[in-house]
């Protein structure tokens, strides 16, 4: 399919990658980078800590890299850079619109394909007779972003999305993929406010009901390979290229490979598909400080270190003014452990590393001084907001033995109801035989009385006092229906007088950062003029313009699902079809 032009005599199997297994999932802190290929070669970060520069200058240069130091070239008519959910998405896409594709990948298998897709007015919508409002849904989006984000970037997912389902499931069905609607639990107010709440979230099952989620990125890769395009891994992006520095057209960009500095020229497009910044600590204090102060543990891949945003940075792309991030409530610790790094290094860790899904469910929580201090129904990541202003930026989960109950009333949505069918249910409710090893850990507590679980959790003195006082105050709201001090529906209060006694100590749970560069609605890339960098686009985490602040969680899926609507939309573009 493409003619290939090497500088020095290197074939093009030579240093393209064949398809190796995917990254390690949840729970790897430390970041790959891009090492440099040779001694001679040096990367970004590199030449910054040499010129003695303040950490918190986190752009830093781009690398100044030599013609004789690039060992080979490919011309191609796409160029997509990350084999994540979106990137796979994008080549595929691209191969079937009749694109000369090139994907390059920095690690040395494809990323995570998510098997949760938000969408809009689907056909199952229509099967099911729900009918979302797509005003009153862009203008919820909104609420929560406070008005930072580009609306017409927005309606792209929520008018497209539909189309999107229907599209990946005709590339799904002939691997005996099919999809679901998930409409339970929505009939329930929640949050403690009017918030616009429907059933957006489809799930991807094959016939014998098992969840699709690794394995689409298997068919993706198998059907490029059908298509003569062979993923290029280990190739990390160490700069795009620009006519005229920051005033002309993006024709490329320069990867890190075993074999040295490779150039990939793009006759009609670049599309960056490379991630947030998770895992790049010296990004995340500098653009997103709410993260070490609530963060206990981590849920990202060590890839996401924020490659494509500084190098869309560097040929002059405008960033979000503001952070954003997916933080999950569930980063269970032990006893005294305080959310935030564990060093100051560039490599710290966050210093859990257990997804507690119980953390996602309404129980009562309380800081250090044993007090309530919030809301417990509420977003994912309004909670650990909250804790940011509490001691340590913690908080313990306070429950009983009635938990399997108390979830089967609570109806949350999203992934947090898969603490029944993933933990509870297969145990027939019972905690124990749930949740052994966090109890053998000792990072869930279990105790016969209150006044043990409160020794346990290592409450003492007046925090103590402060604990039982508490437990004793939510029984009450609990007798009375009604939450008198926080405002939380009555069907998500709960007793807690049925021993044994739980508690465990919280915090958030880093998935990914959702601030990114910002585009307009064809993707394309925009400058401090907010004029379009042509040839530049952008998809997926990396990617700006819709959320400030928080991750509008009861909009469930629409990450995943704007992500692969957008990459379908941005190839559409780069092949001139709309």
């Amino acid at each position: 399919m493409k003619e290939d032009l090497f500088m020095k005599e290197l074939t093009r199997r030579g240093f393209l990658g064949t398809a190796a297994a995917g990254l390690a999932g949840a729970g790897v802190l430390m970041s790959s980078g891009c090492a440099p290929s040779t001694p001679a070669s040096a990367g970004a970060e590199d030449e910054l800590a040499a010129t003695g520069a303040p950490a918190s200058d986190w752009l830093g240069e781009p690398p100044t890299i030599s013609e004789d130091e690039i060992v080979g070239q490919i011309d191609t008519e796409l160029l997509v850079i990350g084999a994540g959910n979106v990137g796979l998405t994008a080549a595929v896409h691209g191969c079937q619109n009749g694109l000369d594709v090139v994907l390059c990948e920095k690690t040395t298998g494809h990323g995570h394909t998510p098997g949760w897709i938000g969408a809009v007015n689907t056909k199952y919508h229509e099967q099911a007779g729900i009918t979302v409002d797509k005003g009153k849904l862009l203008n919820e989006a909104v609420r929560y972003a406070s008005g930072k984000c580009d609306q017409s970037v927005w309606n792209v997912w929520i008018n497209e999305s539909a189309a999107m389902i229907e599209w990946l499931e005709d590339f799904m069905k002939p691997q005996g993929g099919y999809t679901m609607l998930d409409t339970e639990g929505y009939g329930d107010p929640t949050g403690g406010t009017d918030y616009y709440v429907q059933p957006l979230e489809h799930t991807l099952y094959t016939a014998n009901g098992e969840l699709i989620a690794e394995q689409r990125g298997d068919f993706y890769e198998e059907y490029l390979n059908s298509q003569g395009v062979e993923i290029s891994y280990e190739h990390c992006l160490v700069k795009l290229i620009r006519e005229g520095e920051k005033e002309g057209r993006v024709t490329g960009g320069i990867f890190q490979t075993p074999e040295g500095y490779v150039q990939v020229n793009a006759s009609k497009g670049v599309l960056l598909a490379t991630g947030g910044y998770a895992a790049n600590p010296t990004m995340i204090r500098a653009l997103n400080p709410v993260i070490p102060a609530c963060v206990t543990g981590t849920s990202f891949l060590p890839s996401l270190t924020g490659d494509g945003i500084k190098a869309g940075m560097w040929v002059g792309a405008k960033k979000d003014l503001e952070p954003a991030a997916m933080i999950f409530d569930r980063g269970v610790v032990p006893n005294g452990v305080d959310a935030g790094y564990t060093d100051d290094g560039p490599d710290a860790a966050f210093p859990g590393n257990t997804t507690f899904m119980i953390g996602s469910q309404p129980v009562l929580k309380v800081n250090r001084r044993g007090k309530r201090f919030a809301n417990e129904s509420c977003p994912y990541d309004f909670m650990t907001h909250a804790a940011t202003h509490q001691p340590g930026g913690v908080y313990a989960l306070v429950f009983d033995s009635g938990l399997w109950d108390d979830f089967k009333r609570f109806h949350t949505i999203g992934c947090s109801k898969f603490l029944g069918t993933y933990w509870l249910e297969p145990n027939n409710g019972d905690i124990d035989a749930a949740f052994a090893q966090e109890i053998e850990q000792g990072l869930m507590q279990r105790a016969d009385t209150i006044e043990e679980l409160a020794d346990q959790l290592g409450f003492t003195g007046s925090d103590k006092d402060n604990f039982l006082a508490e437990v004793e105050r939510y029984n009450e709201l609990y007798d009375k229906q009604v939450d008198e001090d926080f405002g939380k529906e009555a069907y998500r209060l709960s007793e807690i007088r049925r021993p044994p006694y739980y508690g465990a100590w919280n915090g958030g749970l880093l998935l990914t950062t959702i601030d990114g560069l910002c585009i307009n609605s064809d993707m394309q890339v925009l400058d401090e003029s907010n004029e379009v960098i042509e040839g530049l686009y952008a998809a997926g985490d990396c990617q700006g313009s819709m959320f400030s602040g928080n991750y509008p969680e009861y909009i469930v899926g629409c990450a995943n699902g704007r992500g692969i609507t957008f990459a379908l939309h941005a190839v559409k573009h780069i092949a001139g079809l709309i």
